[in-house]
């Protein structure tokens, strides 16, 4: 049984990452298992300078999922190839670096910057996952990724980093119309599908329960989303690898996203409840292709189109 897989020219021994935003910038999930056996670990989203990100209160609990508004707090890229990448290196973790700015320059001088490092641990370092899902201050606060020009533009100004970029999305608008702008502005793979716009109100205070008013719905809630999602890029982009996110916390959430097309998957907010949640979905895909009789992924990856 061989469970490795491609997403672009990115080989990983199995599909099952971790998700941004959810595993902190290093060794936060160490502890509870050995992240050198998951495909890859993708870091909370990083820009080429510090931000303190959002007022608390930052998490709140959702019928079937989670409210955050985390606002993309982080060390700046600098601090981080500094302090976490070397130890996770270390550790033996192929790390998927995600990126987000304010402005495309934002995300060309991080990419920029961490095309020009030198250090020993960015062996690490397989691929940079775009965040276009943040707000566009260059367009009065709307995400990059609800216009397919934005996008483009920022995906295009990623290339200085020199690694394969994928295009973090959300499903919103028109999916394969910005999923082919990413493709088209550089991107060799899509990660589908980040959080949905949510928000939870305190009807004693009558006021947003987030420090930040709304925030991003993740988890069991949008797995359904997610999985539409991957399915119907797939069905436009077959030749378009995609990595399925949202909602995945067994093996058999795993499968289906492999079904409707994903090359790999990210196991994100699972975490919260069972920091153990991606490593029990890799052994539990594993089991299940051995029982299958499945040799290789790529028996199942895309089988739902018929």
């Amino acid at each position: 049984m061989n469970l490795s897989t491609s997403v672009g020219s990115v080989r990983l021994p199995n599909p099952v990452m971790t998700a941004s935003g959810t595993a902190g910038h290093g060794l936060e999930l160490a502890r509870y298992l050995d992240i050198s056996e998951l495909g890859a670990v993708v870091v909370k989203s990083l820009a080429a300078y510090e931000w303190a990100g959002n007022a608390a209160p930052r998490v709140h609990p959702a019928a079937a999922g989670m409210l955050n508004s985390v606002g993309l707090q982080g060390p700046g890229l600098a601090r981080w190839l500094e302090r976490d990448l070397p130890k996770l290196a270390e550790a033996g973790a192929r790390v998927v670096v995600s990126v987000w700015g304010r402005t495309v320059q934002d995300y060309a001088l991080v990419c920029d910057a961490l095309g020009a490092t030198n250090s020993q641990a960015m062996s690490a370092v397989v691929a940079v996952e775009v965040n276009v899902s943040c707000p566009n201050l260059e367009d009065r606060g709307q995400m990059f990724s609800h216009s397919a020009t934005a996008t483009k533009d920022v995906l295009a100004s990623t290339q200085g980093c020199g690694l394969d970029c994928w295009a973090k999305l959300s499903a919103t608008g028109n999916l394969t119309e910005i999923a082919s702008a990413a493709i088209e502005g550089g991107a060799k793979g899509l990660t589908l599908i980040n959080t949905l716009l949510g928000m939870a109100i305190d009807t004693q205070t009558r006021q947003p329960v987030l420090g930040g008013g709304g925030g991003g719905l993740s988890g069991a809630a949008i797995g359904p989303v997610a999985l539409r999602a991957v399915f119907d890029v797939y069905a436009e982009m077959p030749e378009v690898p995609i990595v399925g996110v949202g909602g995945i916390s067994s093996a058999q959430d795993c499968l289906a996203m492999l079904m409707a097309g994903a090359s790999a998957v990210q196991v994100g907010t699972a975490t919260f409840a069972d920091p153990r949640a991606p490593a029990k979905v890799l052994a539990g895909l594993a089991s299940w292709c051995e029982q299958q009789g499945v040799e290789t992924l790529e028996e199942i990856i895309g089988v739902a189109h018929g």
